[in-house]
């Protein structure tokens, strides 16, 4: 008897704390989804100046425009692109007289990298304020003499071109020089939750089954 209700003890203790780890995953997932749907609204609405989006507070996400020159020093971000394969993603330095600014152009062909042609002129341009740090313990350092990175960091970025730590996703130019924007959107944006509730749910429905079973293959024979 006191074997049986350990049992159920274990089996009622553990299966109710993965399915409240499964519930919490799932409230995670509605306020991933909330704030999904909330950066989509902000980056499909007007932009503003960009010294606006920065002051008083920074504002990530925000639509801006600005107005100054590429001076033709960039980074070349190895990527991926569709209908290129493999490309380079051109994070160019942009002076707008009072800030000096990294501007991710888009993509060109790898073997178009090294000849983007230089635009100089005065320009505005239109594009999504971020500021990517897409590395990890794992990403391998930049190749700084031939202008390799394989992941875009503003932070290194913005040291090593001698720049403001502000990282603006062009999405509209008046010369794109060759150089293919990039959507920007939420897609980026890690969003597992639906699968972890469902290993938790999952987890915990075995965990009762298994319990069951036990509590079956353990209980007294007919006439014990």
């Amino acid at each position: 008897m006191r074997r049986t209700l350990f049992i159920l003890l274990v089996a009622v203790l553990g299966t109710g704390i993965l399915v409240s780890l499964g519930v919490w995953q799932v409230q995670r997932l509605q306020w991933k989804e909330a704030m999904l749907a909330q950066i989509d609204a902000q980056m499909a609405g007007e932009p503003i100046p960009l010294d606006a989006a920065l002051d008083p507070k920074v504002i990530q996400f925000q639509p801006v425009t600005v107005t100054g020159a590429f001076t033709g020093k960039a980074a070349h971000v190895l990527t991926t692109a569709p209908g290129l394969g493999a490309a380079y993603r051109i994070v160019e330095v942009f002076e707008t007289g009072s800030r000096r600014i990294l501007v991710d152009r888009g993509v060109v062909p790898a073997e178009d990298k090294d000849s983007v042609p230089l635009t100089p002129e005065p320009q505005t341009i239109t594009g999504v304020l971020r500021f990517p740090e897409e590395i990890d313990s794992f990403t391998p350092a930049p190749d700084l003499d031939a202008n390799i990175w394989l992941a875009r960091d503003t932070a290194q970025m913005s040291e090593h071109l001698g720049t403001d730590y502000v990282f603006v996703i062009l999405t509209a130019s008046e010369n794109d020089a060759g150089v293919r924007p990039l959507p920007v959107d939420t897609s980026a944006i890690p969003n597992n939750h639906l699968q972890y509730a469902i290993t938790w749910f999952s987890l915990a429905f075995l965990w009762s089954a298994m319990s069951l079973y036990f509590l079956w293959r353990t209980r007294p024979s007919a006439g014990s």
